[in-house]
Order: C-alpha cells, then sequence, then structure tokens
C-alpha cells in the first residue's frame, strides 16, 4: 500500500517542496530510505521505529521503501520524521489515508514519541501557506513561530499517540491562533543613559557612532587597550531605530533556519548584535555546508556586526567580506546550486595599533618593532579597509575625564549631543522621504548623489582636494560624499555645507598605520 504525506526541506531562507511517499511491500523487513537523504533523515528509521512501537502502534514487519521526493534535491535534518511516521501509519492501515489530504507537516521524534522541536518552521509554514495547505502540524514548540504567517491553520501535539487522535477525531484538535506581533520580551535594564556615562571626553567618537547608525556606514576604531573600543560598539544597537514589521520577519526567519529560534520570544524585535572571535573560519563567518546555513554576517543582518581585535583575524577570512559589505548579500555558490543571505549589517571593527597594543599612546612605550607593526597591519588588505566609511582613532582618556564619568548621574545631558536616538531617527526619515528607495545613505549610487546631493561648490572644490592630496580611490571618494550627506541630515541641513565635506574627511584615513608611526616619531 503506498502513502503520501507533504513536507519541505530547507535551501537558503527558503523552503522546497517534499512529497514523502512510502510504499510497503512483501519481503524481508526493513526500511530502505531514498531520495538524497542526509545522516540524520537516515537515522530516523530506528527513531520512527521506536516511536511507532512506544507509542502503542505497529512496527512494519514488511519491507518499506521510503521516498523523499523529488530524488535530485539534497535533504538534511530530522524534520521528516513526523512525516514518515504518518505515512507508516497510513500505509500499515493505522490511520485513514483521507486524515492526511491537504496536510503539511514537519518535527523530531523522540523515541517516546514526543515531538522535538526543528529548524526553519517559519519558512515552511509561509509555504504551507503559499501551497493551499490544509492546515501544518508542528512541535508545541515550534508552533508560535508558524503562528507569524497569516491566513494558515497551525495544528499542534505533544507527542504521536495525541496526535493520531486528533486526526481519527477521538480528542480536540490543538489548534494555534495566527499572532501578527508578539509581545517583545522585557528589555534589558542597560539604557543609552547609563552607557552613555563612559562617553566622557569622548565627543568624535560619539559623532562616528551617531553617523554609523544614521546612515549604516562601516566603522573601524583604532586604540590602545582599554580605551573604549568595545564600550562603543556596544552602544551602536541602542541608537539604531525599532525593526519594522517586515525587519522583523526576515531577521526571524534567518535566525530560524540557523536553528537560533528563541520559543520565549517567536518575532524578534531587537536589531541584533553579533560579535564573532577572531578564530572563526570562514564558513562560520559568512556560511557555509552542504546544504548552506546563514554565517553571522546574517545572523546580523539588519543590525551590528562586531569584530574586535580585527588584524588578530586571518586575512584570507577578512577578505570573504568584501562583497558581502557593498552588496548587502552573501551569495554561496556550489556546484548543484547558489544560496542567497540577505547581510544588511553596519560592520563595526575595533584592532590594536600594533601587536602589544601601546604603539603611539604618550604614556606607554610599545615594544614591538616596526616590521612587526608592518606584519601586524598586512592582514587587513587595502581593498578591505578601502570599503570602511568610517576609521577612527582613539587615545586614552585621563584620569580626571575617567573620574568624571564616574560621578556623573544618569540622564541625557551626561553624554554626548550626538547619542540621541531622536536625532538619528530624524536623519532616517529626511533620508527615506528624499530618496524614494528609502535606503540608507550608505547604498547611495552615483547617479543618487547627483539627484539628491546637494553639494555647495565650494564643498565639491575640497572634495576634488582632499581626493588628489590623499590620492583616494573612486570607491573611497564616493564613500566621503555620503558621510558628508550623513553629517548634513544629522544637522537637519537640505544642502550639504562645505564644512560636512571636511567633517567627513576627518574620517578617512588613508594608512591607518602610517598615521601612527607619524606621531610616534613627531613625539
Amino acid at each position: 500500500m503506498l502513502a503520501r504525506c507533504l513536507s519541505a526541506s530547507l535551501h537558503g531562507l527558503e523552503a522546497k517542496p517534499v512529497t514523502v511517499e512510502v510504499d510497503l511491500a512483501p519481503g524481508l523487513p526493513g526500511i530502505q530510505l531514498v531520495g538524497l537523504a542526509d545522516k540524520a533523515i537516515q537515522e530516523s528509521r530506528e527513531r520512527v521505529r521506536s516511536a511507532l512501537r512506544n507509542s502503542g502502534f505497529r512496527g512494519p514487519l514488511v519491507r518499506v521503501v521510503i521516498n523523499l521526493a523529488p530524488a535530485d534535491r539534497r535533504k538534511e535534518g530530522p524534520a521528516f520524521d513526523l512525516p514518515i511516521s504518518l505515512g507508516l501509519l497510513v500505509a500499515s492501515g493505522q490511520l485513514d489515508r483521507p486524515k492526511l489530504d491537504g496536510l503539511w507537516c514537519a518535527g523530531e521524534l523522540g523515541l517516546d514519541g514526543s515531538l522535538r522541536p526543528c529548524r526553519g518552521v517559519i519558512a515552511l509554514a509561509d509555504l504551507a501557506r503559499q501551497q493551499g495547505a490544509r492546515a501544518l502540524i508542528v512541535p508545541p514548540a515550534n508552533a508560535p513561530e508558524a503562528a507569524l504567517i497569516p491566513n494558515l491553520t497551525i495544528w499542534t501535539a505533544s507527542n504521536l499517540k495525541e496526535l493520531v487522535q486528533q486526526l481519527k477525531g477521538e480528542c480536540p484538535i490543538v489548534r494555534i491562533e495566527h499572532n501578527p506581533s508578539p509581545q517583545p520580551a522585557t528589555p534589558a535594564a542597560m539604557t543609552l543613559d547609563h552607557l552613555g556615562l563612559g562617553i566622557e571626553g569622548m565627543d568624535r567618537a560619539a559623532h562616528a557612532l551617531a553617523l554609523a547608525a544614521a546612515g549604516g556606514h562601516h566603522l573601524l576604531m583604532v586604540g590602545p587597550p582599554g580605551c573604549g573600543k568595545t564600550h562603543l560598539a556596544r552602544q551602536l544597537p541602542l541608537l539604531l531605530p525599532p525593526l519594522t514589521t517586515p525587519e522583523s520577519l526576515t531577521i526571524t526567519r534567518i535566525h530560524s533556519v540557523a536553528g537560533e529560534f528563541d520559543a520565549s520570544e517567536p518575532l524578534l524585535h531587537q536589531r541584533p548584535f553579533r560579535s564573532a572571535h577572531h578564530s572563526c573560519s570562514g564558513a562560520a563567518l559568512l556560511g557555509g555546508g552542504h546544504t548552506p546555513k546563514p554565517g553571522e554576517i546574517s545572523l546580523a543582518h539588519g543590525g551590528v556586526l562586531f569584530l574586535d581585535e580585527l588584524a588578530e583575524f586571518p586575512r584570507r577570512v577578512l577578505d570573504l567580506l568584501r562583497q558581502p559589505l557593498e552588496d548587502g548579500n552573501v551569495r554561496l555558490s556550489r556546484s548543484r546550486e547558489t544560496t542567497v543571505f540577505p547581510a544588511a549589517v553596519t560592520l563595526v571593527a575595533a584592532t590594536n595599533p600594533c601587536p602589544c597594543g601601546w604603539h603611539g599612546d604618550s604614556t606607554q612605550a610599545c615594544r614591538c618593532t616596526r616590521a612587526q607593526r608592518q606584519r601586524y597591519w598586512q592582514r587587513l588588505s587595502g581593498p578591505l579597509l578601502d570599503r570602511i566609511d568610517l576609521q577612527l582613532r582613539l587615545e586614552r582618556r585621563s584620569s580626571k575625564q575617567m573620574r568624571r564619568c564616574l560621578e556623573a548621574t544618569p540622564s541625557p545631558q551626561t553624554h554626548s549631543a550626538w547619542l540621541k536616538p531622536s536625532r538619528v531617527k530624524a536623519a532616517r526619515r529626511r533620508m527615506r522621504t528624499r530618496n524614494p528607495r528609502g535606503c540608507s545613505n550608505r547604498f547611495l549610487t552615483t547617479a543618487d548623489l547627483h539627484r539628491y546631493g546637494q553639494f555647495e561648490a565650494n564643498g565639491l572644490t575640497l572634495w576634488e582636494r582632499v581626493i588628489e592630496q590623499r590620492r583616494l580611490t573612486t570607491r573611497s571618494s564616493l564613500q566621503l560624499l555620503r558621510v558628508a550627506r550623513t553629517i548634513a541630515d544629522l544637522n537637519g541641513q537640505d544642502t550639504v555645507p562645505t564644512e560636512a565635506i571636511a567633517d567627513a574627511s576627518g574620517f578617512r584615513c588613508t594608512d591607518l598605520m602610517a598615521d601612527h608611526s607619524a606621531g610616534a616619531e613627531s613625539r
């Protein structure tokens, strides 16, 4: 007897339909799985066999062939346990065939028949809705996630036996109502007012943070240990505007596909902040695998990707960031297919000026040779630095400045005038009003700069001199104009004045290592 059950497999952020076909035929007892199934699916034979027996159902005593169609597409993960078990019950006559008509399902089975969560259910739910599914059956832990998709009926059960009873009408079906916008989790007690206390004496750094938040510009901070680089980076998400509903759904989908879904917060309301360690591989940073999964840069989509100790990363790993930083997406090509993950992040990177960390410091002597400093900075390629809009050098603060930070009272007046979310929000509103595409200034094309830039003639003359004196590339030259446009937006100006271009040029360093060397020699 032949039975069919509908499910789906993940490919990037999308789910592709899979028909689970189960056929029972005379022969030696055994289960054979075909259809390019990975190791986790192959092992489902033992999980399903035990789950059926421990749930009170008969196990197959004949030859069983299970096909995952289409057979030329790779499938992975334990989410096919549930459709395989339901197909076996129908094929063995323990469940009527019409009960599965129009139903989609996914879920891992425990040996006791319990339903366990699987990743990527939000993508599967979206596909089931598009395909006109009668209902989608998912484990209880995945139900809040599936309920984010409108116009789709969600069923759930705690175990296989309970689910079969629901399908037979022996007990009420547990339906989960659509919840378009679950309440966000309680925000952390730390606010910008508290974090802003540590910004005393760092107004230039606060200005750079505001530019990164408003225009989406990438930021590199160079300074000695303990000068506040990590502290500044962690403040950036607090300046960013709240997520819109489409942004929340996209970010939630990425985290679900990556297996990082949190059932306590079905819809993510906070902009992500991801901090990758310098020992991570290229696959961990950009994503990868036989069936590609999102990496750190995609998990930070819509938020901040923080790379601390940037010069400690392998150069080959950092150079992989060139295309994603410019295009806002990651394209992973394999022999069978190409997968695209969104990666519109604001990169914040921090590094020391040399291996010991004290080159250029006024109080601490550097122990590194010039050759050691050059080797240290050679890990950062020119093309990568060329894609970072804001390049900032930080110095250690004095003891008096640190004391003022401790004695200050948390209030909006204790931190820089740049660190105001309302100011960033107003600047982003100006960008959306001016540009029909609604993109941030970092993504302005040459045509956009010509159409919406409104640069003063004297400012463009200064821009030309900066290009010639610093020998900037075409990319760096245009980035300077984009940063100047953001400075004007933060100041509420329609026209970009000459002062904005001069200010933007101060965030553009052609050779940070040479700047530090020159500073040390001048002392």
